[in-house]
């Protein structure tokens, strides 16, 4: 691994503008994922708190943050990177395909977050709604390279990689995701910037995990322990990485490239199973120049 600092052109240009979803009613009313436990409950103070704190380091970083009101019947909704993935076209016009959520306890979220995206001039695309059709879950969904790279088994669908395909134009590579504490592709895979990315192969089949090493020239190759902390449920604004946990390899690591390692407190929300990265959602991922678009689209599998 070269330990070259990481060059202007390099870095990552989308990421830079947020939604985020207000914790007013976040609880733990169910369970659908390994760290979710009735009997233990968020602080809804330390939470506000946690939430604030996050916003405030975004805006310090140079970011941007918008925010929407919580439902009060949809606990999970402040995870907002699930809640639909956003692109923006060459001539600035913007699409969302609205997640279809795998249990339904999430998806009454889509029908406030819908309207909330059309007022914004976004055209909705949906690969399945109302428990008919694919299921997806935007937090599966990175751009990275020449493709939308997709995670699928846990929530995401494969059938749903070609129908993404096919509505945004662009390739798509999935991998398989197979551990049941990495039920997303966010909490295994983090874009650092153009050759750089966290990646924990635990969380994947072989084949997938090879697959998705071989995309990244410069892979941190991260330990289940280590993903296990949410250190790759973390996002980038130019050089800054907002990270909830960082064990003192990876830091290493980070630090020889240049990246500049921002610790925010969100333990609560870790209590639902998600962190940084599913706490915010970026609007910015632009087909053309983050995402290549292709006269055929396609879906490319380990």
């Amino acid at each position: 691994m070269s330990d070259n600092l990481t060059r202007e052109d390099e870095m990552l240009e989308w990421g830079k503008h947020y939604v985020m979803v207000r914790p007013d009613h976040f609880r733990i009313d169910y369970v659908i994922n390994p760290f979710m436990d009735r009997r233990d409950q968020p602080d809804p103070q330390r939470a506000h708190d946690q939430f604030g704190a996050l916003v405030a380091a975004i805006e310090e970083a140079g970011g941007r943050v918008e925010v929407i009101a919580q439902r009060p019947d949809s606990p999970d909704m402040v995870y907002a990177m699930n809640l639909g993935l956003v692109t923006v076209d060459a001539q600035a016009r913007s699409q969302v395909v609205l997640s279809h959520m795998r249990h339904p306890e999430r998806r009454q979220e889509v029908v406030t977050t819908h309207p909330w995206f059309e007022d914004r001039g976004a055209r909705s695309v949906w690969v399945g709604r109302d428990g008919v059709g694919a299921h997806f879950e935007a937090g599966d969904a990175f751009a990275w390279g020449d493709a939308l790279v997709v995670g699928y088994g846990p929530r995401t669908e494969e059938l749903g990689l070609k129908l993404l395909a096919v509505e945004l134009g662009v390739r798509v590579r999935g991998v398989r995701i197979a551990h049941p504490g990495m039920y997303h592709l966010d909490l295994a895979f983090c874009p650092l910037d153009e050759r750089r990315a966290m990646v924990c192969p635990s969380a994947f089949d072989e084949a997938s995990a090879a697959a998705l090493l071989a995309l990244v020239p410069e892979p941190l190759v991260l330990s289940e322990a280590e993903a296990m902390t949410f250190c790759a449920n973390s996002i980038v604004i130019g050089r800054t990485v907002l990270m909830p946990a960082c064990p003192d390899r990876v830091r290493e690591r980070l630090e020889a490239w240049g990246f500049e390692i921002v610790l925010v407190e969100v333990s609560e929300f870790h209590k639902g199973g998600g962190s940084i990265r599913c706490l915010t959602n970026p609007v910015d991922i632009t087909i053309g120049r983050d995402l290549p678009a292709v006269l055929v689209p396609e879906v490319v599998l380990p």
